[in-house]
């Protein structure tokens, strides 16, 4: 009786440890996509940098641009 608990209690811990690993991959997963995405709109917004003229929109797009930096350092 004993011997089948602690056999239960190893099989409950056991499936923890790989709940937790799925989570952790999970995660990691999302937070790639993350960064995939910020640096996605990056260089979207550097390639709109580069075609403006207008000193307000340049303004605009170096404040995302500086957003994104700072998101991106977060997560890398």
């Amino acid at each position: 009786m004993e011997e089948q608990q602690i056999d239960r209690q190893e099989q409950v811990r056991s499936q923890e440890v790989v709940d937790e690993n799925e989570r952790l991959g999970r995660l990691k997963a999302e937070e790639a996509r993350k960064v995939q995405a910020l640096k996605l709109t990056r260089a979207r917004i550097c390639e709109q940098l580069a075609r403006t003229s207008n000193e307000r929109y340049t303004q605009l797009l170096n404040t995302e641009l500086n957003q994104i930096d700072g998101e991106l350092a977060k997560l890398v």
